[in-house]
């Protein structure tokens, strides 16, 4: 060994120690996972003051890095794998896919998820009230939610009996139990059920006009992070088709979707900034059991619903949460 490459190993080495003190006084960090947020920023401020009511306040006491894709599980995993080496404090997951990604890469970093997809049968947690292991976070029922939007649905559009059901099949957390229980609910509501696949935006395009092949009489947009961030185009399509559509969150609905049904995703933000909050203070995953919401939310749009030439029916419209005209 030289005598220069024999000094800086020495010198590296006793610096590791003051490396490691500092490191330990430094201001933690916490990763942020998930897909592109650039047109959600009500999302990453209703993330921020979450961690706020833990005292922690993004650029005095935290920092967070922010790591964001719309592509597949090996992309979220290399951003996983960076956020790791970065050796952030705590991983917040966004969705299905990057909370995969992570837990599979790490074991001692704690992870808070949000998640459309059960995450017990999704491998995410052992349960609900004793996650288990480095993970916790929150469920909101996207999933679940399937039978009550297609009745939903149906009830708006009585005589639209073909529907199309849009799932991305790369997540097949997600698109799995919305196919089975929306051809289950699709059985019981004498529905002719289609499922279309779209893993990527340009595949979007391709779905619409294969299920307007098809001739379907309704669009039900199945819960997914790609369609998340593809909301403006799922809108634009279904207008263009002239598809009333179903979607699972509110967003869409503003954004000139026709209807939606589902939790207040800001809330889950704010709760898992919160949850966040709780882990850089100490707290362990493993006693921290998955929420669930408990407040849903019917939204119509009325502008939407006249442009299409539907009429809502006033006992629809009285149990609708919030209208937008």
């Amino acid at each position: 060994m030289k005598r220069r490459e024999f000094i800086t190993l020495l010198g590296g080495a006793a610096a590791w120690p003051l490396a490691a003190r500092a490191q330990q006084s430094a201001v933690p960090v916490v990763g942020f996972l998930g897909p592109a947020l650039v047109t959600r920023q009500h999302w990453l401020t209703a993330f921020r003051r979450g961690l706020g009511t833990g005292g922690f306040i993004e650029g005095q006491n935290v920092t967070i890095e922010y790591r964001s894709a719309d592509g597949g599980a090996e992309e979220l995993s290399e951003l996983a794998a960076e956020l790791i080496r970065r050796q952030v404090a705590v991983i917040f997951a966004s969705g299905p896919p990057a909370a995969l990604a992570a837990k599979r890469l790490t074991q001692t970093i704690p992870i808070v998820f949000l998640s459309g997809g059960d995450p017990v049968q999704m491998g995410l947690v052992s349960s609900f009230h004793q996650p288990g292991g480095n993970v916790t976070g929150f469920y909101f029922l996207a999933t679940g939610l399937v039978a009550k939007r297609l009745a939903l649905l149906h009830e708006l559009l009585p005589a639209g009996t073909r529907v199309a059901v849009l799932v991305n099949p790369t997540n097949a957390a997600t698109a799995e139990p919305t196919m089975r229980d929306a051809a289950a609910a699709g059985q019981t509501l004498n529905l002719d059920i289609q499922a279309f696949n779209a893993s990527t935006v340009g595949e979007i395009d391709a779905a619409f006009a294969a299920l307007s092949s098809w001739r379907a009489k309704a669009l039900f947009v199945g819960p997914d992070p790609l369609f998340n961030t593809a909301r403006e185009q799922l809108v634009t399509l279904a207008a263009r088709y002239a598809l009333p559509a179903s979607y699972f969150q509110r967003d869409h609905v503003e954004a000139g979707g026709l209807m939606s049904y589902g939790p207040d995703f800001a809330d889950s933000y704010h709760q898992a900034g919160a949850y966040v909050g709780r882990l850089l203070k100490g707290a362990r995953p493993a006693d921290l059991p998955v929420q669930q919401p408990t407040k849903f939310e019917l939204v119509i749009n009325l502008k939407t619903s006249k442009a299409l030439g539907l009429e809502v029916s006033p006992t629809l419209l009285a149990r609708a949460d919030d209208v937008v005209e």
